[in-house]
């Protein structure tokens, strides 16, 4: 079990703020995935004329809005785990 803050010693607790330790989250999603879901969004919308690419952003946002609340680092793991080779068989 933990001791009470008042038991350590004099310089043993460092207060580190928060925005130091979370992730960088936009509207939800990490900042990364809404800026490239966002721009492609919009590639889709705004030279074609056409309303379709902003369902399709939303669509996208709300699954890495779901998966952020599960794990705000899935973007990361996804990315990484895409560039590893296949060892293994099925």
């Amino acid at each position: 079990m933990a001791a009470a803050p008042e038991e350590y010693p004099q310089g043993f607790i460092i207060p580190i703020h928060a925005s130091l330790t979370k992730r960088l989250l936009m509207a939800g999603v990490p900042r990364e995935l809404a800026i490239t879901n966002w721009t492609f969004a919009a590639a889709l919308t705004i030279p074609l004329h056409s309303w379709y690419g902003i369902p399709l952003g939303l669509l996208v946002h709300s699954v890495a809005l779901y998966a952020a609340k599960k794990d705000p680092d899935f973007f990361d793991v996804f990315r990484r785990g895409i560039r590893y080779k296949t060892f293994y068989r099925r």
